[in-house]
């Protein structure tokens, strides 16, 4: 598996251990992340350049992009003291939108977001990838209802299903994340670019307006209302 991270139900690692109740939250670490960052065109396409496997040390020049628009960046700070800031670029649909996999079946396709993912400190910290997609529940297929969740702090009509998240470029000539006995670190300042989709299809009539990104883990908010990542 690539730098990435399955949702649904989530972190596990002994940062998440830490939990203090209502406080503003500590990332954890990332179990799924084990091996390198699978470099994608922003399409969604696979890129010709092979993985840079961070945790090898391999970082590789195709990894490098230009910082993309954004929506307002929102920041975030945890019990541990890492800080991170969360910037929306845009979401949309596409049949093999982290490169190829098994086609969704006729009439559906899958749902997307890219963010860029900063260190907001002068120190490393714990990669994480903060941020959930949601869509309106009316355009999940009818068997995958029942794994499109609703969460706290979310409008009711919407819900997210499980999902993954990989690092798709690094940004501003950032460095690939190090690994720190077993845990990803970002190092300092680093940008990365992110790219979030669901593991189960949506409706092909879903369009990109349909989707909403949210940060609503209760360890990065106090209030357990999610905080919404605004698309430019």
């Amino acid at each position: 598996m690539s730098n990435s991270h399955h949702s649904h139900r989530r972190r596990k690692s002994g940062a998440g251990r830490l939990g203090l109740a209502g406080a503003l939250t500590g990332v954890v670490g990332i179990a799924a992340v084990a091996a390198g960052i699978v470099y994608l065109r922003p399409d969604g396409d696979a890129g010709t350049g092979r993985p840079s496997l961070a945790s090898q040390g391999e970082t590789g020049s195709q990894n490098a992009a230009p910082l993309p628009k954004t929506g307002p960046p929102v920041n975030f700070t945890t019990p541990e003291g890492y800080g991170y800031s969360l910037a929306a670029v845009k979401a949309g649909t596409n049949r093999q939108p982290l490169g190829a996999t098994a086609a969704p079946p006729s009439g559906t396709t899958y749902a997307y977001a890219d963010y860029v993912l900063t260190n907001s400190q002068r120190r490393p910290v714990l990669l994480d990838f903060p941020a959930d997609l949601f869509m309106p529940k009316s355009q999940v297929p009818a068997d995958a209802q029942a794994r499109c969740m609703p969460q706290p702090g979310i409008p009711d009509d919407l819900c997210t299903l499980p999902n993954h998240s990989k690092i798709t470029a690094r940004l501003g000539g950032s460095k690939a994340p190090v690994d720190d006995d077993g845990d990803q670190m970002m190092p300092a300042g680093a940008s990365y670019l992110v790219r979030i989709a669901t593991d189960l299809p949506v409706e092909e009539a879903l369009s990109a307006d349909d989707l909403k990104m949210y940060v609503w883990n209760a360890r990065y908010t106090s209030d357990r209302k999610g905080v919404e990542i605004a698309f430019p």
